[in-house]
């Protein structure tokens, strides 16, 4: 096998991956905000009809924007949609401004994943601790597993758009996007 077909068999593995985490992100996003709507409402309700909260509801929902910030994170990286500042970069021809854009999404990907280490030492001491929620009851361990998991999924997604300026010919914002793809925000 040759060198160039292990590494196309490398790359549609990674594409492959990519998939089925993608797929698991709009998942997770869609269920949470879901469940948040629904949450919301219920407890809304409960208000009006009864004249009392659900005791669980705010917990749950600051539980779900946990999952949804994390998570989302990764969908944003995954679609270029993250905060970048371009002024330098705009200025150098392609080819500089596709290394620069590498060695920025490397160093993003480094810290990603050390935030995610971090947060990973974290939830090993909360759960040592043996801390619960106070509604739920919930081993506070638990409700954290999205910052380790959002952050992880982050850091690959940068790391293949690293990839993608390494080996492309154009200037990538996320493995499948093109910084030519962008569609520009309308300005207020």
């Amino acid at each position: 096998m040759s060198e160039e077909s292990s590494a196309r068999g490398i790359v549609r593995f990674a594409q492959s991956v990519d998939r089925g985490l993608a797929v698991l992100e709009k998942q997770l996003l869609a269920w949470a905000i879901i469940l948040m709507a629904v949450n919301t409402i219920a407890n809304v309700c409960a208000r009006l009809g009864f004249s009392s909260s659900l005791f669980f509801s705010e917990e749950l929902n600051q539980f779900l924007i946990v999952l949804v910030t994390f998570v989302g994170t990764s969908a944003a990286a995954r679609q270029g949609r993250h905060i970048r500042m371009s002024a330098l970069t705009d200025l150098l021809g392609i080819a500089h401004r596709r290394r620069m854009f590498a060695v920025m999404q490397v160093i993003t990907a480094v810290v990603v994943a050390v935030l995610g280490w971090y947060a990973m030492q974290y939830i090993l001491r909360i759960q040592g601790l043996g801390r619960v929620t106070p509604a739920l009851q919930m081993p506070m361990w638990i409700t954290l597993l999205w910052l380790p998991l959002g952050l992880g999924l982050t850091a690959i997604q940068f790391l293949l758009a690293a990839v993608a300026n390494i080996r492309g010919e154009d200037v990538y914002l996320a493995h499948s996007v093109r910084e030519t793809d962008e569609v520009d925000m309308p300005s207020i």
